[in-house]
């Protein structure tokens, strides 16, 4: 008798387990990853689940040709995943569910990340739809073991951007390597130091207004540095439009002595040149107005289609919560976005020296970021000036234009994209 009261126990538990796992608000997490962040999110949500036992958390692990093909198209059918992370926040916003009203402390929330809240709200809106997961920063990165050979000292704060180029070249001729200074071919590499030297990209009325003396300093200085040999005509001349090349091969086998690129590139690097130099990233190189690079990064949003908008914004404020944010950063390798977080620092699960150095500056980078900067990752236009950007300066640096001409097509590409919009 014994053995069947303890068996009809058992059945008795496993019952009441069962109804209560079948009563579970289930939340679907559409999710895709760039390294081990999604299994560090398995990690975090089995946490979660484990403190909230009515919530049962889906992460559907995705590629991101998903969410980028797949996703706006059940959007625009008022369907979708209960929440996903996206880089794509400002165009879709209108998507996104306004977490306020169902957080237990939105003040906080706010607080934490509105530095980039705008990112991923409609113009004029204080909705809080979510949290970027992680913050990018462009910036150079340098191959501290060619200055030291060439006995060149590597640039510190503040130095300019002619200090830089010149240090570049120097390291070049001292080592034979045929790259001193590289540049992503990007119209978003282009701003960050376009801004540092005045550039004011967006008029008093809102619109574009690109070309100014601050960006001509810049423009001036990309077709002079691939006339003297500083840049590879290689990157921007050697493609056309608006196609994107870097020179993260180049960089890897110790070809280039500054590769002004961004953060994301910091893990890969760390696989890949193993011990056979030391690099590093190092402060934004300045102009007469800043020295900032451009912020990006991808972000977890809630989505508004969803049938359960309290269970959702308890997932989505335990993954925004302080501790959290800091076990993600520390265990992915990633910049955090949440404020406090920044602040108090990270302290990176690496053993690669080169790996924490070159985080922890590309972090303050992102807490110095020109306020400019910071803006153009929400503002209307920032897509077709970029194209413009790049397409046309590209062809300056490929001997097809000369800058005034380039100058003059930037503003009329930028023009025809605004009219069309406005049709």
């Amino acid at each position: 008798m014994k053995g069947l009261k303890s068996l009809t126990y058992g059945a008795l538990a496993l019952a009441l387990s069962a109804a209560a796992a079948q009563a579970a608000t289930e939340v679907r997490i559409m999710w895709y990853s760039d390294g081990n962040e999604g299994e560090v999110l398995q990690d975090l949500v089995k946490r979660f689940e484990a403190q909230n036992p009515d919530i049962k958390v889906v992460v559907d692990n995705v590629a991101f040709g998903v969410v980028k093909e797949q996703l706006p198209v059940q959007l625009e059918a008022g369907r979708g995943p209960d929440i996903v992370r996206v880089v794509e926040l400002k165009s879709p916003a209108k998507h996104w569910l306004d977490l306020r009203p169902y957080l237990k402390d939105a003040a906080t929330f706010e607080k934490s990340f509105s530095n980039t809240l705008d990112w991923m709200r409609e113009d004029g809106s204080n909705a809080l739809p979510g949290f970027m997961t992680q913050l990018t920063i462009t910036g150079p990165l340098v191959n501290t073991t060619l200055f030291e050979q060439a006995s060149v000292p590597v640039p510190g704060e503040k130095a300019t951007w002619d200090e830089w180029a010149a240090a570049a070249k120097k390291v070049a001729d001292s080592q034979k390597i045929p790259i001193a200074l590289a540049f992503d071919r990007s119209g978003h590499r282009f701003m960050g130091p376009a801004i540092s030297m005045g550039a004011k990209i967006i008029g008093p009325d809102g619109k574009p207004a690109v070309v100014d003396e601050g960006f001509k300093a810049m423009a001036q200085r990309i077709a002079d540095w691939h006339k003297n040999g500083i840049m590879p005509r290689e990157i921007w001349g050697g493609v056309a439009g608006t196609t994107y090349k870097g020179a993260n091969d180049e960089f890897v086998n110790g070809q280039v002595a500054v590769y002004f690129s961004g953060s994301w590139q910091v893990a890969q690097f760390s696989q890949k040149i193993k011990d056979n130099f030391d690099w590093s990233a190092v402060p934004e190189p300045c102009g007469p107005a800043a020295c900032t690079g451009m912020p990006g990064g991808a972000g977890l949003v809630a989505v508004k289609y969803t049938t359960h908008p309290q269970e959702v914004a308890r997932v989505m404020e335990y993954l925004a919560s302080e501790p959290v944010v800091r076990e993600f950063s520390e265990r992915t390798l990633f910049l955090p976005a949440h404020q406090a977080v920044a602040a108090k620092g990270v302290d990176f699960k690496t053993s690669d020296p080169n790996v924490k150095k070159s985080l922890s500056i590309f972090l303050k980078a992102t807490q110095t970021a020109d306020p400019l900067a910071l803006k153009m990752q929400s503002y209307r236009w920032s897509g077709p000036i970029y194209a413009a950007v790049v397409s046309r300066l590209g062809q300056v640096v490929a001997g097809e234009a000369q800058l005034s001409d380039a100058y003059a097509r930037i503003e009329d590409d930028i023009k025809q994209k605004v009219s069309e919009a406005s049709r």
